[in-house]
């Protein structure tokens, strides 16, 4: 708006020297900063040389119309809004000239103050447009951030493979140790995507028993099962047109891997108790802390599918590995809980600093940004003081005399349930619901399982 003193630029168009006269004595007083012209060429080169805020010009004019004016502007500003003029003979070229870009039409015969509430609406729209695609990056950015930071080259190599694969709709396979992101990078790829605004669905693998986990993915029919009382959609199928995340690929059933499988070669499910495909269309992004190809190799997973979610591979190094990004990552959670918790901290002291650099990090960058909120959250100053580093204790595996007991008496699976049942009811103090959260069941299904055992009342 250079050399408009602060009001909106209007280029008026029109063949007509009264309309433009008219037009640029009715601007005065308004917000615009009306310039006419009868000459599209000339109108041409003048916003060539100082652009517009807004440009309203006649459809029909000799020498070039308003729809070639039209595809020239948008050559050179894809952005500005153009309103078109026009009789009603000249409806359907109209019609065409908002297919090429332009914002809206006025019909004639119309009165000044009618023209100035449509400039008024377009430009509105225009800036809320704008205003939506500012919100939008920095939304993109900011989910992408904390998954991004760091400049180690192991990280470098990440974020290429991410850049140059988002924009195909092709499986990709996330490889890394718990706590190293990977979820952070399966939202990456998403928002980067031409899709960004259709779904991004999580789904947690380890998180449910097999038949849970079907009926979540594929949805299920009324009846299907005892307490199927109406139709399900399920996940895939609310996901389509987005990216599924499937995170812990490896924990689920070669039963769920073969209806898996289908779905990515064919992009068809199946609802539970259903008879009839349903097509989807998602970009599966899959991950995995354990070994796959191991895992193929003994059987555990069907290299079919495997090879299917293959496509390309995103391996994210243990933060062991990349201490040079510490720093980084340090400042970037120290600044995100400072906005979350109102503190004013600028960041941990040298000596502090110094042993998380020297820490081995066992639970990678989750372990990290907990520590960071810790001391953001009880922070008393602007400095930061690092109390001692105590690793996350990993989860309870079965002691070795349970082992050796159960290679003793060689007990059948009915009696092998039953004991883990039982231990994990005493482990939490007899509750039902707790109990029952841990095995990955609903409490009914737990209390009929200890009426077989005899342990219900």
């Amino acid at each position: 708006m250079s050399a408009t003193g602060g009001r909106t630029r209007l280029l008026f168009v029109d063949d007509d020297p009264k309309a433009g006269a008219l037009m640029r004595r009715f601007c005065e007083g308004t917000e615009f900063a009306c310039e006419v012209h009868a000459d599209p060429h000339a109108a041409l080169e003048a916003f060539a040389r100082e652009g517009a805020d807004l440009v309203v010009t006649d459809l029909r004019m000799p020498g070039m119309d308003g729809i070639e004016l039209v595809r020239r502007i948008r050559e050179r500003d894809p952005e500005v809004p153009v309103i078109i003029i026009t009789a009603y003979s000249t409806l359907d070229d109209a019609i065409e000239a908002l297919r090429l870009g332009a914002a809206d039409f006025i019909k004639k015969p119309f009165d000044m103050e009618e023209l100035l509430v449509v400039a008024a609406r377009t430009l509105e729209r225009a800036r809320l447009r704008r205003e939506n695609r500012l919100l939008r990056r920095q939304l993109r950015a900011e989910r992408g951030r904390g998954a991004m930071v760091g400049r180690s080259e192991a990280m470098r190599r990440v974020e290429a493979l991410i850049e140059r694969v988002a924009e195909v709709r092709c499986p990709v396979l996330i490889q890394g140790e718990s706590g190293t992101g990977k979820e952070l990078v399966a939202r990456a790829l998403h928002e980067r995507a031409p899709w960004s605004d259709r779904p991004f669905v999580v789904i947690d693998c380890g998180a449910l028993t097999e038949t849970l986990l079907e009926s979540e993915l594929f949805g299920h029919e009324k009846g299907a099962f005892t307490g199927a009382d109406r139709t399900r959609q399920g996940l895939l199928e609310a996901a389509s047109g987005g990216t599924v995340f499937l995170d812990e690929i490896g924990n689920i059933s070669p039963a769920l891997q073969a209806k898996l499988l289908r779905v990515v070669q064919e992009g068809e499910i199946t609802r539970v108790g259903g008879v009839r495909p349903i097509r989807v269309d998602v970009r599966f992004v899959a991950a995995t802390h354990r070994d796959l190809e191991a895992m193929v190799r003994e059987g555990g997973f069907r290299h079919d599918l495997y090879h299917r979610l293959n496509v390309v591979r995103i391996t994210l190094p243990p933060l062991r590995d990349r201490r040079e990004d510490i720093p980084l990552l340090v400042q970037h959670f120290v600044e995100e809980f400072a906005r979350r918790y109102g503190r004013t901290v600028r960041g941990f002291d040298a000596e502090s600093m110094r042993r998380l650099m020297d820490y081995h990090w066992p639970g990678n960058v989750r372990e990290l940004r907990n520590v960071v909120e810790r001391h953001v959250a009880l922070a008393d100053g602007p400095e930061l003081r690092l109390e001692v580093l105590e690793p996350a204790p990993e989860p309870p595996g079965p002691a070795p005399d349970e082992g050796g007991a159960i290679d003793a008496d060689l007990p059948t699976l009915a009696e092998l349930e039953r004991r883990y049942i039982l231990k994990v009811l005493e482990r939490f103090g007899g509750s039902r619901e707790r109990a029952a959260a841990a095995l990955g069941i609903n409490k009914s299904t737990l209390w009929r399982r200890l009426q077989r055992y005899g342990g219900g009342s």
